[in-house]
């Protein structure tokens, strides 16, 4: 005979049912206001910064938790997206000749399901790509996962069918504010709740000494494999939400350039660490949107990338385990933030 749940288990679980209700609450406020308010800069720039926290803390699983080193994230990204793209093209018949509450129905289970194949198709390629690789390790690794992205990019190119050079056009933008950071809270918590579980573990156990976690049952092919295609996945949802925004999708962006950007975002951010992968990736899209974006800058937007690597360069030896370390932010660390400012004060 099962048991009850205990009024404990029941509170704990009410308390983060209302906590998730409040949290979609205050998206769906804050997508009301930026579509009444906001400037088109600010607005755009959230939605970045959602969508490149998915990429980042995805690829931190594999560099950061796993301790591999891959160099082809953006590629699943790029995967994904024409993946969900082409199937809200042609889904787009179908929508426009709705109406109303109809239309915005159809919309939204047109972009779950592209977000769903998105994720489906990226973690097929990770898989492919990870099972004959991830027997590498560090450099090896690096160089067969940049080979992957540079493969993906050329073969998108030579495809008439899918834009050829060109890219993917015509995507209908169905990404709000709402969606964006409603998707990128249910990747993250998704990702922080794997971290945390058996196999995020195992995970762990393999980024610290592999002969070790051998010794202990882990198998570590399967284990590496686990945390590139459930990245992959990831980063595929990502690409979903970031072709809905902008309506485009661009072969280029599964290059190099693309993937060491969402590299730099774990680095700067502090490997292993979750909150770290966010706060880089809001760094870095809130620092090309300022050069972008605002009209003051753009006499000097020639020198972005000539400051971009010396600001990286002065945050890298000024703290080189990263802005994070391997630590995390949790509410309870924002509890104790009132005691250590009294502390401080103190001294």
């Amino acid at each position: 005979m099962a048991k009850s749940p205990t009024p404990s288990g029941i509170s704990l679980w009410a308390k983060r049912a209302v906590g998730f209700l409040v949290l979609v609450a205050v998206i769906f406020g804050l997508d009301r206001l930026a579509n009444a308010t906001l400037i088109d800069l600010a607005y755009k720039t959230i939605e970045r910064i959602a969508i490149f926290s998915i990429l980042a803390a995805s690829l931190n699983l594999v560099n950061g938790v796993t301790g591999q080193f891959s160099l082809g994230h953006a590629a699943f990204m790029v995967i994904g997206a024409y993946t969900g793209g082409e199937l809200s093209r042609l889904a787009a018949p179908l929508i426009g000749g709705a109406s109303g509450l109809e239309a915005g129905s159809l919309q939204a289970v047109v972009f779950v399901a592209g977000m769903l194949a998105g994720a489906f198709t990226a973690s097929i390629a990770g898989l492919l790509v990870g099972l004959p690789t991830l027997r590498l390790r560090g450099d090896y690794l690096a160089i067969a996962t940049l080979g992957f992205g540079e493969i993906t990019r050329v073969v998108i190119q030579g495809r008439d069918e899918l834009g050829g050079a060109t890219g993917l056009t015509g995507v209908p933008t169905y990404t709000t504010l709402f969606w964006a950071l409603l998707v990128a809270v249910i990747c993250i918590t998704l990702l922080r709740n794997l971290q945390w579980s058996g196999p995020g573990r195992d995970f762990m156990a393999v980024r610290e000494d592999e002969i070790a976690a051998a010794a202990v049952g882990v198998d570590i092919v399967r284990t590496k494999v686990t945390a590139f295609v459930t990245a992959a996945a990831f980063a595929g949802v990502a690409g979903v939400v970031l072709v809905h925004m902008e309506g485009v999708v661009d072969p280029s962006e599964a290059g190099f350039l693309h993937s060491i950007e969402i590299v730099v975002m774990v680095v700067l951010g502090g490997m292993g660490s979750l909150t770290g992968s966010i706060l880089g990736a809001a760094m870095l899209v809130s620092y090309h949107a300022i050069f972008k974006g605002l009209p003051a800058l753009n006499a000097y937007s020639q020198y972005e990338n000539a400051i971009y690597p010396v600001l990286i360069l002065g945050a890298m030896l000024a703290r080189r385990e990263g802005l994070m370390g391997s630590r995390e932010l949790s509410w309870n660390s924002f509890a104790r933030l009132p005691r250590l400012l009294r502390r401080r004060a103190r001294r």
